[in-house]
């Protein structure tokens, strides 16, 4: 299953493959680029958008202060 959230305002995809999790910026094309960090495979799909806040708070401003799943 594929999982999208808004991290203050850039959209990312996150996905479980083989007990590891997989992360991509989506393109407006349909293609996918790796994102540059990695979650670790103990974090649990109900920890997600509290570690994508953690890992990206300095990333927040006005419009954009939240995680959300989408």
């Amino acid at each position: 299953m594929i999982l999208r959230f808004s991290v203050f305002g850039t959209p990312i995809g996150v996905e479980r493959r083989n007990g590891v999790w997989l992360a991509w910026h989506p393109g407006t094309d349909g293609k996918r680029r790796p994102c540059e960090f990695i979650i670790p495979a103990d974090v649990e799909e109900a920890e997600l958008v509290q570690y994508l806040g953690d890992l990206f708070h300095e990333d927040a401003r006005s419009g954009h202060d939240d995680v959300v799943a989408r």
